[in-house]
């Protein structure tokens, strides 16, 4: 490794991608774990029959499925971290391995529903980040036409929690008319759209989850913990 010509670069810190820690040596024998949010309390809520079945096929893939409903979780910081809601919510989150946000296009963005949702997840829990590395999909439900103002929102809201979006998503346009009575999908090509978004869901968790702390190993990271060791150690010498 010659590194001479970065003198910016800590080479203690510094290390090539190690293909060994990308092929764990034992799979996780537990089926993959997914949290599935959506952004509408409405009864007849286009984004939660969409989110169901979601579920469904996640399912039927072999994954084990949270749905978390927001009914009674208060706005963020509108109420204690002790909130039984927020603690539901938190909860699945760290049991989760991927998740599914699906939301309505409302004044050409995602709802506050969501967003609400998303916003009670910290970045960091003491040690833990609680979103770090975990597998996300994305999709929208609009009143009108096509649109991916909700998704596009959603894949900044994804980067910014440090999760892997994957590349397909869906957006399902004229809601009202893809869903039946009981609140069943339709055939038709959003359905098979959906489809294809569970089933890469699953596969790039299957891929990443065993790996995903590797994958978001940071040398940046790695160099601001081995400061702040080096200055308990001086602290303690003191």
């Amino acid at each position: 490794m010659n590194i001479d010509d970065l003198p910016n670069l800590d080479p203690a810190h510094f290390a090539l991608p190690d293909l060994a820690a990308l092929r764990p040596p034992l799979a996780a024998a537990h089926a993959p774990r997914f949290l599935l949010l959506y952004g509408s309390l409405r009864e007849r809520s286009y984004s939660r029959f969409l989110t169901l079945e979601a579920a469904r096929l996640l399912t039927a893939l072999g994954g084990e499925v949270r749905v978390f409903h927001a009914d009674g979780l208060p706005l963020p910081d509108g109420a204690p971290d002790t909130h039984p809601k927020m603690q539901e919510l938190r909860e699945a989150c760290a049991w989760a391995e991927g998740m599914v946000w699906t939301s309505p296009e409302r004044h050409g963005a995602m709802t506050a529903v969501l967003k609400a949702q998303i916003d009670w997840l910290p970045l960091n829990l003491g040690a833990i980040r609680p979103t770090q590395g975990k597998t996300l999909a994305v999709m929208q439900v609009s009143g009108g036409s096509q649109s991916f103002n909700a998704v596009n929102q959603m894949r900044v809201l994804g980067r910014w929690m440090r999760m892997l979006t994957i590349p397909n998503q869906s957006s399902v346009a004229k809601a009202y008319e893809q869903f039946d009575d009981a609140g069943r999908m339709k055939p038709s090509a959003y359905y098979e759209r959906v489809v294809d978004v569970m089933e890469e869901l699953m596969k790039f968790t299957l891929l990443t989850r065993e790996v995903a702390p590797y994958l978001v190993d940071r040398y940046s990271e790695r160099r601001e913990e081995a400061e702040k060791l080096a200055a308990r150690v001086r602290q303690a010498r003191l």
